[in-house]
């Protein structure tokens, strides 16, 4: 059986206690938010500045600024489609393809227009993302004065969005259906126009800049039994159907190639890395979080 009298005896001596930690708790928070959160909020601002560097984009007039890189396409099983893709930013200026037609010698040989150069959306809306989160981080400079933890978290979870949706998109190329494909304004931008039974598709899978090359043939007028067209994909397999203009087509070979980027791999680690800084100065204030229930962290 509990002594009473020793319970309330001991009860303000429990009670000092409680209040020197409570004390001492609240002077590692407020340092936690006068001084850690912005040494880290400059270390994100210079990740991320170096993130963003890689994809700058030039000045108007001074477009020589941003160099352009040559990358030689490469596969691992047959060389039935070679070239060299040019980039610069975010812009491809130029594919030399070279394809080796399936049960024939002859070779195709295509390349860009001299006016025409294509935009890498993943990559244009990356660096979109990156400007987002350098944007929230500067919008509270040295002097701001985090009041609570939750703004802090606030902040926090807003730049983890825009990162997360960076890395996503160099990530997870879009998927599209093969008559999306057959349409896109990738098919005009080749001298010699590219025939009507090749498609190729370009895109950005983690650091490696990738071509597709689709051989098809036409299905005959009747071909209604087995056909079902197929739906949207990154990658279509031999064998996928669609119908384009009254027309049926079958996919009867694809060629993979590609070619590592080593900027692009640089971005995703500086991701990465913020991520990761986020999440530990998340993890920190929920530390004191769980000590001080009455306060709103």
């Amino acid at each position: 059986m509990l002594n009473p009298q020793r319970s309330l005896s001991e009860l303000p001596k429990m009670s000092a206690a409680s209040q020197v930690e409570r004390a001492v708790l609240e002077e590692e928070f407020n340092w936690l938010l006068k001084e850690e959160v912005h040494a880290v909020l400059k270390q994100l601002q210079d990740v991320l500045k170096e993130a963003s560097r890689r994809f700058t984009m030039p000045t108007p007039g001074l477009e020589s600024q941003l160099k352009q890189e040559n990358f030689i396409l490469g596969s691992s099983t047959m060389d039935q489609v070679k070239g060299v893709l040019t980039l610069q930013g975010e812009a491809l200026t130029q594919a030399d393809i070279n394809l080796k037609v399936a049960k024939s010698s002859q070779v195709h040989h295509f390349q860009f227009r001299e006016d025409k150069q294509w935009k890498l959306q993943q990559i244009q809306d990356a660096r979109n993302h990156v400007t987002q989160a350098l944007q929230l981080l500067n919008s509270h400079d040295e002097n701001y004065d985090f009041k609570t933890g939750a703004e802090v978290n606030k902040l926090m979870d807003a730049v983890m969005l825009q990162l997360t949706r960076a890395r996503n998109r160099l990530t997870t190329p879009a998927s599209m259906t093969l008559p999306e494909l057959a349409t896109s304004g990738l098919m005009k931008m080749f001298t010699p126009p590219m025939p009507g039974d090749v498609m190729v598709n370009f895109y950005i899978n983690l650091s490696k800049l990738c071509l597709t090359v689709y051989q098809l043939h036409v299905l005959p007028p009747n071909t209604t039994k087995n056909f079902k067209p197929s739906g949207s994909s990154v990658l279509h397999n031999p064998g996928a159907m669609f119908e384009l203009n009254n027309n049926r087509f079958e996919v009867s070979h694809v060629h993979k190639v590609e070619c590592v980027v080593p900027w692009l791999n640089d971005t995703l680690v500086f991701f990465t890395i913020s991520l990761q800084l986020c999440q530990q100065l998340k993890d920190k204030i929920s530390v004191f979080s769980s000590f001080w229930n009455y306060r709103p962290f």
